[in-house]
């Protein structure tokens, strides 16, 4: 029955995702718009730390402007509706599998738009697309977390970025850490196995926190 659930709002986001797409060609719209004026500001030649640190805040602004507009549109009305017909569990899985679905989706344009317009400076070009794969992933969870907690308040975007703040800081530092080996002459299996690790964990956690926390807000 859970499942049946999950399956049924998550398929729910993506029709009304395919119906009204004004707002996902919006956020494509932003990432083209975004490299194309770091490709006119610093050229096709970009020194790797900087092509490594321009990706990773492109990608948290597009994390922010993709994640925010899930609970932007449902209403209240339709909030009560899914609160007499579901569980909050059910749907707050739905909503972290449909924007870890988006933002996989914008991070793989916003990859193959950055290697077309600024170059491809990674030494290691698979393990760069996991590891970008992989932080697409975990700012997807803790933006939606955080999304859900935002939705209770008028101001949901502002508020995201300043709960988001503090929290997103340790895994960005870890993934901004694991990419820099990709441009490393050698991958260190090793040391990359131990921070996707703890990436993974984070992950983890926030979906566990996110399951446990919602229904408190759902009751509101």
């Amino acid at each position: 029955m859970e499942l049946r659930q999950i399956f049924a709002l998550f398929k729910k986001d993506i029709l009304l995702e395919l119906r009204q797409q004004h707002a996902f060609y919006g956020v494509i719209l932003y990432v083209i718009s975004t490299v194309f004026v770091l490709y006119l500001t610093i050229g096709s030649n970009t020194d790797a730390e900087i092509w490594n640190a321009l990706y990773w805040v492109m990608l948290l602004f597009v994390c922010i402007n993709a994640v925010a507009k899930s609970f932007l549109q449902e209403s209240r009305g339709r909030m009560l509706y899914f609160y007499s017909i579901t569980s909050p569990s059910a749907f707050m899985i739905s909503k972290l599998l449909y924007n870890l679905l988006l933002i996989v989706i914008m991070n793989s344009i916003s990859l193959i738009l950055f290697i077309a317009f600024l170059g491809n400076p990674t030494v290691f070009v698979w393990q760069f697309i996991g590891i970008s794969m992989l932080g697409a992933c975990g700012l997807s969870l803790i933006f939606t977390m955080l999304a859900a907690i935002a939705s209770r308040a008028m101001q949901q975007a502002s508020l995201m970025a300043i709960l988001g703040f503090p929290i997103i800081i340790p895994q960005l530092l870890l993934l901004v850490r694991l990419s820099k080996m990709a441009f490393a002459e050698t991958f260190k299996a090793g040391a990359s196995l131990q921070i996707t690790l703890l990436v993974i964990a984070l992950n983890a956690s926030v979906v566990v926190l996110a399951v446990i926390l919602f229904p408190f807000l759902w009751k509101d």
